[in-house]
């Protein structure tokens, strides 16, 4: 156990929080260099650039997306990586998807692969959940504005994919049409949707 206050108090916020930014520290006034020392120490790991957790922290399948809502706050976790934490793939990307507005800071490249899809109006804001994982706070979009995204961004991601997510969808929430259909005309693709609703209706 460190033997200094501050040290003492940045690792008792880290056990706290799981993942954690340099800077969350430094809010609580406690200098960057206690950081090195416990990084140093064996303390701390540091994940990526200004990135740290406590090594024995829980990690769970989803940790990708913890530490990427930790780097980019404003983001939200869509398409590809989505369907994953909601059981609607079997994909299984190798990059954290994330939607972010326009005008929005991309963030800057690091250890841990991002795939940046900009967004904007209600396509940004609506159907947006928060899940916990471990111990952060994750925006993810929902089931039905998912499996919209993935018609809209069919492009970037494959048809097949899109039609393996809205079989999925259905066969998942039965009762979930209405929501997916709200969120077909947010995204402008009911008409793309549509034929293949009929089908496996």
């Amino acid at each position: 156990m460190p033997k200094f206050p501050k040290s003492k108090k940045a690792l008792e916020i880290a056990r706290k929080a799981g993942i954690f930014r340099a800077h969350e520290l430094s809010k609580q006034g406690i200098p960057r260099v206690y950081l090195r020392r416990l990084e140093e120490r064996g303390f701390l790991v540091r994940e990526a650039r200004g990135l740290y957790r406590v090594p024995n922290a829980e990690i769970t399948e989803n940790h990708s997306l913890a530490e990427a809502a930790k780097r980019v706050s404003h983001g939200v976790v869509c398409l590809l990586s989505a369907l994953r934490f909601h059981g609607l793939t079997t994909q299984a990307p190798s990059e954290v998807w994330l939607a972010i507005g326009w005008k929005a800071r991309a963030p800057k490249r690091d250890s841990q692969p991002l795939r940046i899809i900009r967004m904007s109006g209600k396509a940004l804001t609506e159907g947006v959940e928060e899940h916990q994982i471990e111990g952060v706070g994750v925006k993810i979009y929902g089931p039905a504005k998912t499996v919209a995204d993935c018609f809209k961004y069919r492009n970037k991601i494959g048809l097949d994919v899109a039609l393996e997510a809205l079989r999925d969808y259905r066969q998942k929430y039965r009762g979930g049409m209405d929501e997916l259909w709200r969120h077909a005309k947010i995204c402008r693709v009911e008409r793309v949707m549509r034929p293949y609703l009929e089908v496996l209706s």
